[in-house]
């Protein structure tokens, strides 16, 4: 009965990550089109963009190799993976063993790295362009992630994710200067790895300026809505990440009963809709900066997750 459960509730982990991703995505746009004093596409829009694209058939380009039909489902099913083993209302799922820190960023890294190739597969000029740009904000962003992953680690005693949110969620932690430059840190990278305001911007297609949108310019059909669908799971990892490790109160334990488990999800919906408007105000109210501003960018995270773990080796109360 015990195992019936568990299998029930990492089910339900993997289908509500994946259902709830093209949602998050539409209540940012949302949020962002009233913010601007406009409408906006309805909440259900990039369910409806997925369903079309579904629909649709494959263009090709004729020197398009078989890697580059292979690599969307690369990317979703590393992409679904990584955002299953963040714990979103429950710590004691089935494989919560597997939910190392380490483990996600390197399935996240996966998924970057096939992107990468497939955006220069076909060889036009955009593809080459995004392939380069996505790979010089990965060698600093990754670096940033790594470290802040290092300090978190080192104030929790551990890189697992349960263990991590247990005991975030405990008075044995209190306030401390190293978790919020790990935050501040988390914030930047997650910005940078979504290509989201102001690294990017993916609600624009200018050749000059565009990094995700320049890799994925040949792909149509299901292969497009794979890799869209991907995109949408990466910003919920963030988000649920960063709610995991910064915002852990609420989330059911291993031992916990429906009840607790229901309560839990509430909560989760409640830290989604909460960063989903903070990401959506903070980027009405700033600009995309030059991609060459990017590694000054990406510079002050790192410098920031640098400055909290030698903190958590000076003092352990900082």
């Amino acid at each position: 009965m015990s195992a019936l459960r568990d299998i029930v509730s990492q089910g339900a982990q993997m289908s509500l990550v994946l259902g709830l991703a093209p949602l998050l995505t539409g209540f940012v746009r949302k949020v962002k089109a009233r913010l601007l004093r406009r409408r906006g596409p309805p909440l259900l829009q990039p369910y409806r963009d997925l369903i079309r694209l579904m629909r649709k058939d494959v263009v090709l380009a004729d020197n398009a190799s078989w890697l580059f039909r292979v690599i969307p489902y690369l990317m979703f099913a590393g992409t679904w993976v990584a955002a299953s083993l963040v714990p979103t209302f429950g710590n004691g799922l089935l494989f919560s063993w597997t939910a190392d820190l380490i483990a996600i960023i390197a399935l996240l890294g996966s998924a970057r790295f096939f992107q990468a190739l497939a955006g220069m597969d076909v060889g036009t000029a955009f593809g080459g362009i995004g392939s380069s740009r996505e790979v010089m904000i990965a060698s600093l962003a990754e670096p940033a992630m790594l470290i802040t992953v290092f300090s978190v680690a080192m104030i929790a005693g551990s890189t697992q994710l349960a263990y991590v949110a247990e005991f975030m969620g405990s008075d044995a932690v209190g306030l401390r200067v190293s978790l919020g430059m790990a935050f501040v840190a988390l914030t930047i990278v997650a910005l940078a790895e979504n290509a989201r305001i102001p690294v990017d911007n993916p609600a624009t297609h200018l050749e000059l300026t565009m990094v995700h949108e320049a890799m994925v310019l040949e792909y149509s059909g299901r292969h497009l809505a794979l890799v869209d669908l991907s995109s949408q799971l990466k910003l919920l990892l963030y988000v649920s990440l960063i709610a995991c490790v910064f915002l852990p109160w609420g989330t059911a334990t291993a031992d916990a009963s429906v009840a607790k488990l229901v309560s839990g999800a509430l909560l989760y919906f409640g830290k989604l809709t909460v960063l989903g408007f903070l990401l959506a105000v903070f980027e009405t109210s700033i600009a995309k900066m030059r991609v060459f501003r990017i590694p000054e960018f990406l510079g002050a995270a790192l410098m920031l997750a640098l400055l909290a773990t030698l903190l958590r080796f000076v003092s352990g109360s900082l």
